[in-house]
């Protein structure tokens, strides 16, 4: 333990001194220390002196076996991603020889099809996936900027934008839309008072992860590449959807060229296009994080600072090319769950917006329980699948192997540990809904004023705006994706090695050390 009594900042304790979770006092949550002093870490051991030594290698990490793992997915991930490009070309040259069936910007009303969606509203979720994208890129800003206030101002300002969007749609008439915020507002403001007490531990836990990022100039690379590349598929996505539209609604101009068209068409390439999009953009956000895990956060942890000169050259390069390569058909797989459930929370919104339709109350509240219910089982899906991901990038690991481990290291820590992490996720995941939700907004407001033909009676308002929610969500989760690495991937070596922490980022030990006793004694390596 000896070896291991320097904090992260590279300044050695003298000999005789406490460990400094055994300190009295409390640590100030965001104090910020400078990342490391000019004191040269010593290096790690030869791996053959000592048995009882640790080395940042230990088990493969960081040097996982030249394989590729979960091969029967990686097939799978691209055949689908061939079938959505094959897909796109067909709808999208039918689109393009019908000049969009009109529209445009502004006023929908102008010389364009009264049928379907057109040019208007391709144009319309260009501007969402903007917004989205400006969204996104201001609230990392924020959060690297304010690290001490984000919990609070994304809770409370979540709060507040649910019951603005609540009392929106009371007032417009748009009654399945209120009863549903205004469940979601109740909900969010008993959380956030039952939440509060949390905060602390994990505004420490942001600020170190910040400070990290801070000096890894790779973290903010990758996360505005990956956002470049969620919004660039949104895009695509967004035009592809028109397409289909324009292509099979029965009533176009293309259905007399020997087209099959259809509404049950329609709804199986919507359905389609719209799986593949979630799983892409699924895809795209966890190679983001395993990059980041294997990559600055992983040997920042690991190995120390880079300026004490042990960390590998262009970690978070290579870590891109495992997660990009070898370790490609694992992340599809985990993404392939969370996508399933995603879709089957899409059908019973889209159920219960039917039922609502036709005056059926009572459906469309059974519909709006199981809604809930399986979107609080893809929340827990998706967090655990974040340390399969970091276990993945560290050992190169198949997706299986990953899980059981995860759950070990989860039952052997116990889950309320944890729930500090689970936390700061619920802080970016509200951020993500509430980005979401602004560009959902601005998709009804675009609409309530420009009055396109094909929405004069409101038929196609819940599923543009569902879109423009699903484009802002996903472009928001991929940029959190930077602070939910670093997060997770300091969990994880808390649970392998918990005196690096310790030397690591001293204040944030031991506050973990004192509020959760059970966490610092690790996990045992098998």
């Amino acid at each position: 333990m000896a070896a291991w009594n320097k904090d992260q900042w590279g300044v050695q304790h003298r000999q005789g001194n406490p460990p400094f979770y055994a300190l009295g006092g409390e640590p100030t949550p965001g104090h910020s220390q400078p990342y490391v002093q000019p004191v040269v870490q010593p290096q790690y051991p030869d791996p053959q002196s000592s048995a009882n030594q640790k080395t940042p290698f230990e088990n493969g990490r960081f040097q996982p076996k030249k394989r590729v793992n979960d091969i029967f997915f990686l097939i799978l991930f691209i055949l689908q991603f061939a079938g959505f490009v094959a897909l796109s070309i067909i709808a999208l040259s039918g689109y393009v020889s019908n000049n969009g069936l009109g529209g445009g910007v502004g006023n929908g009303s102008q010389v364009s099809s009264e049928v379907t969606l057109n040019r208007h509203t391709a144009y319309l979720l260009l501007f969402v996936t903007a917004v989205a994208l400006v969204l996104s890129m201001a609230y990392l800003i924020l959060a690297r900027i304010f690290t001490r206030a984000l919990m609070h101002m994304t809770l409370v300002l979540s709060i507040i934008l649910n019951i603005a969007i609540c009392i929106y749609y009371w007032t417009t008439g748009y009654y399945s839309g209120a009863i549903i915020f205004t469940i979601i507002a109740l909900f969010s403001i008993i959380a956030y008072l039952g939440l509060r007490s949390r905060i602390p531990l994990a505004s420490l836990l942001l600020q170190v992860v910040m400070d990290v990022s801070k000096h890894h100039k790779s973290v903010y690379v990758v996360a505005f590449i990956a956002l470049i590349s969620q919004a660039a598929l949104s895009v695509w996505f967004s035009y592809t959807l028109i397409a289909i539209y324009t292509k099979w609604t029965p009533g176009n101009p293309s259905c007399g060229n020997g087209t099959s068209c259809s509404g049950s068409t329609v709804a199986g390439l919507i359905f389609y296009a719209v799986f593949s999009y979630l799983w892409t953009s699924q895809v795209i956000g966890n190679v983001a994080l395993a990059t980041l895990a294997g990559g600055a956060y992983g040997s920042w942890y690991y190995f120390g600072p880079r300026e004490q000169g042990q960390m590998p050259k262009h970690p978070t390069l290579s870590a891109f090319g495992r997660a990009s390569t070898l370790s490609l058909g694992s992340i599809a797989f985990g993404s392939l769950i969370v996508t399933i459930l995603e879709v089957v929370r899409l059908i019973l919104n889209a159920a219960k917006d039917n039922a609502n339709a036709q005056g059926s109350f009572v459906e469309a509240c059974l519909a709006c329980c199981a809604e809930f219910f399986v979107g609080c089982i893809e929340g827990l899906v998706r967090y655990f699948n974040r340390y399969a991901y970091i276990e993945i990038a560290l050992y190169g690991k198949p997706y299986i192997k990953a899980a059981k481990d995860t759950w070990t290291m989860f039952v052997d820590r116990g889950i309320d540990a944890l729930v500090n992490d689970s936390l700061v996720g619920m802080t970016l995941m509200w951020g993500a809904y509430a980005i979401g939700l602004l560009c959902s907004l601005f998709g009804y407001l675009y609409l309530r004023l420009t009055h396109p033909a094909y929405n004069v009676d409101g038929q196609y308002t819940a599923p543009v705006v569902l879109f423009a929610f699903l484009i802002g969500l996903q472009c928001s989760m991929t940029m959190s994706t930077a602070i939910e690495a670093g997060v997770s991937t300091i969990f994880v070596g808390l649970g392998e090695d918990p005196q690096v922490l310790a030397a690591r980022a001293p204040d944030l030990f031991r506050l973990i050390a004192l509020t959760y006793p059970r966490v610092v004694q690790g996990v045992p390596m098998v």
